[in-house]
Parts: structure tokens; C-alpha cells; sequence
């Protein structure tokens, strides 16, 4: 399977969220503890500066790591999990295309019905909202780290439309793009 293409923060910002869906795509690695957990896990969250990312339970304990008790990350949770990890896979590495439903089934090997109700049933949303919030958080990273205007930006995630990219960016930050990037500058 190929790793999932995310930077740093953005998997911190997961591992913060406890964000499930991102669950045996990476693993968080805790320096000062030496044990590692899923991007789900409650427990209390470690420092940033003592966090490691790792793609794979291979990686992680060849590093010197040990498996939280608590989430169990070696440990698999749902018979489905293997097709919801190659799912948000696509969905996270494809964002910027112009993916449809029977593309990414066809890519899993899954019918694009049994495909959306597996992923709604073990992450509850489908993989057209997860979709939209994986682009709307590129964006949000491009609007903080960039001059490109919004529709450069709303172009460069992969929304096809700048009036859907505009009411997608509004339902999920309660704003839009130029009023999120204006609030942003004055933290």
C-alpha cells in the first residue's frame, strides 16, 4: 500500500482531532515515552517536539517503539479496515483530481454502492465529505502559506467549481477563504 501523503502538521492536526479515519495509515511515535498509538487515540497529547510520524507498525517498532495499551495500535479493529486505509488513501494522495465515486471503487475493487456504504459505515461520512475536507484543509494550508488568491487555491485542491469551493470552505470554517486568510494574519 502506499503511504499517505501528508505533512507534518497535517497529521498533527489529526492526532489532535483523534481523527479515526487516519487510523493505520500512520502512527505516532512519542520520543520521551517510547511507545506509539494510533492517530485515534484519548490519551493525554504529547508535546509536539517529542512526536515522530511513522507509515507503517514495521517502521515504528524497528525504531525502538512499543504499542500503546490503550488504543492498541497493532491490533486490527474491523474486518473492513484494509479497504477504508486503500480508500482514504486514494482520497487524501488524489485530492487534486477530478475523482468520481467509480474511480476510486475501481481502484479498491469494490462496487462505488458497497464502497460508500462501507466507507459511511466504519467513518461515518462518505468519501465525498471526507473528500471535501481533506481539500479544504490543503486550502487552509495554502491560504496561510501563500499569496495565491482564492481561485488559484480553490483550483489547486481539486474543486472543479470556485462557487462549490466557496460554499464547501463555508460549511466547514464557518467563513469564507479571504476571511479565514484575513483572521489568520492577525493571530
Amino acid at each position: 500500500m502506499t503511504n499517505i501523503n501528508l505533512s507534518f502538521d497535517e497529521m498533527w492536526e489529526k492526532i489532535i482531532a483523534c481523527d479515526r479515519k487516519y487510523d493505520g495509515l500512520f502512527y505516532t511515535a512519542v520520543k520521551t515515552t517510547k511507545i506509539y498509538c494510533r492517530p485515534s487515540c484519548r490519551s493525554r497529547k504529547p508535546k509536539k517536539t517529542n512526536v515522530e510520524f511513522y507509515h507503517n507498525i514495521s517502521e515504528v517498532e524497528q525504531a525502538g517503539y512499543r504499542a500503546c495499551k490503550r488504543c492498541q495500535p497493532e491490533v486490527e479493529h474491523s474486518p473492513h479496515s484494509e479497504f477504508v486505509k486503500s480508500i482514504t488513501t486514494i482520497l487524501v494522495n488524489q485530492y487534486k483530481q477530478n475523482l468520481k465515486l467509480n474511480d476510486v471503487a475501481e481502484q479498491v475493487g469494490l462496487s462505488p454502492f458497497y464502497l460508500e456504504r462501507l466507507f459511511k459505515k466504519e467513518t461515518s461520512e462518505t468519501p465525498r465529505t471526507f473528500l471535501e475536507k481533506v481539500r479544504i484543509d490543503k486550502a487552509v494550508q495554502l491560504l496561510q502559506t501563500t499569496n495565491m488568491t482564492n481561485l488559484e487555491i480553490g483550483y489547486e485542491v481539486g474543486f472543479q467549481s470556485l462557487s462549490n469551493f466557496y460554499k464547501v470552505f463555508r460549511s466547514l470554517k464557518g467563513c469564507s477563504p479571504s476571511e479565514f486568510r484575513k483572521m489568520s494574519k492577525e493571530l
